[in-house]
């Protein structure tokens, strides 16, 4: 996506450019999950870091420093994410083969290390390389683990001349306050719904309507799911949902082990919402197809019950990324479940 924003990020990327008169030392975009934040602060680094930017701001994509950043070798900027996501994108040569022999050895972390944070030591030390900019992205910055947070926090306090921090949460709740408070908090914009839908239909995506619904009217997030046609394992899941009972919890749970958690704890949390909002004001987000079923367990459960239950899979949340067992993890959460409404 060289030398452009998603439609809905034309606002904000105008926005943004009046930052740059007095650029803060670090800028903090956030956001719900899939709706290009990592894209766009990309963008905006290569933009920084171009000898010729273009009056509206974006990169002119064809100097040296563009170039340099479009090969994923620009001396000025560092890149930081969890492994886990590095080794999506491991590229060819030395460095690629040395990530997939590590990917082999050990499962790939889902966590920013304090090794990540400290390896800039060298970066933000030396000189920059045609006496510009020195940009840091890192994202989603929840990633942190605590070790890694306090030492960003320190770099942060005393932050490097010429340096800019781009970082991007999905949740600005699983921050550190102080690191919240040393980053210009930067809003990235949710689409409309007939506006994502518009560009997912431009990719090509099938079904997008009920993609585009079940992911919370997150366009990426919509594409990704529908790219890698994991319907099935959401229907089963939302099956089970609509007709619990102890026999389905455990034969769902044994069936779905292998998905994501993180995955099946945001799918009971849009379902209960829906529950809640049925129940409260006869309406629907995510799951229109199973209006019948929702219908029904809204008359049935008592909303003190729906409310604990909610509170339940938000909690759960937070613990879905360090499991001791996901089965033992998804058996708990669909019996609790079963319990609020049976």
């Amino acid at each position: 996506m060289s030398g452009a924003v998603y439609p809905w990020q034309h606002g904000a990327w105008q926005q943004l450019q009046q930052l740059r008169q007095r650029m803060p030392h670090a800028i903090l975009f956030h956001g719900a999950a899939g709706i290009g934040k990592s894209d766009f602060i990309e963008q905006f680094a290569q933009a920084l870091l171009c000898e010729n930017a273009r009056p509206d701001g974006h990169a002119c994509g064809e100097c040296a420093s563009c170039g340099w950043f479009l090969q994923q070798n620009h001396p000025d900027y560092r890149r930081i994410r969890p492994e886990s996501m590095e080794d999506e994108v491991a590229g060819e040569g030395e460095e690629g083969e040395e990530s997939k022999k590590a990917a082999k050895s050990k499962t790939p972390s889902k966590e920013i290390k304090i090794e990540q944070i400290r390896s800039l030591a060298d970066f933000m030390n030396i000189s920059t390389h045609r006496q510009g900019l020195r940009v840091v992205v890192l994202y989603p910055a929840e990633a942190l683990n605590m070790p890694a947070s306090n030492a960003l926090l320190k770099t942060l306090e005393e932050p490097p001349p010429g340096t800019v921090f781009l970082l991007a949460s999905n949740s600005l709740d699983r921050l550190l306050p102080t690191i919240l408070s040393r980053c210009r908090k930067f809003a990235m914009p949710m689409p409309s719904h007939e506006e994502a839908l518009a560009w997912l239909k431009e990719q090509g995506v099938p079904d997008a309507d009920s993609w585009l619904r079940e992911q919370g009217g997150a366009p990426l997030a919509a594409m990704a799911q529908a790219e890698t046609g994991s319907r099935e394992e959401l229907e089963a899941f939302l099956q089970y949902l609509a007709r619990p009972s102890v026999e389905g919890a455990l034969r769902t749970a044994d069936k779905l082990q292998k998905v994501p958690l993180s995955s099946l704890v945001s799918w009971q949390q849009r379902w209960l919402y829906d529950l809640f909002s049925c129940k409260l004001a006869g309406k629907i987000r995510y799951y229109p197809r199973y209006q019948r079923e929702l219908a029904g367990l809204a008359e049935k459960i008592h909303i003190s019950r729906l409310m604990a239950a909610i509170k339940g899979a938000n909690d759960r949340r937070a613990t879905s990324d360090h499991p001791l067992s996901p089965k033992l993890f998804i058996e708990d959460m669909l019996l609790d479940y079963t319990a609020s409404c049976v």
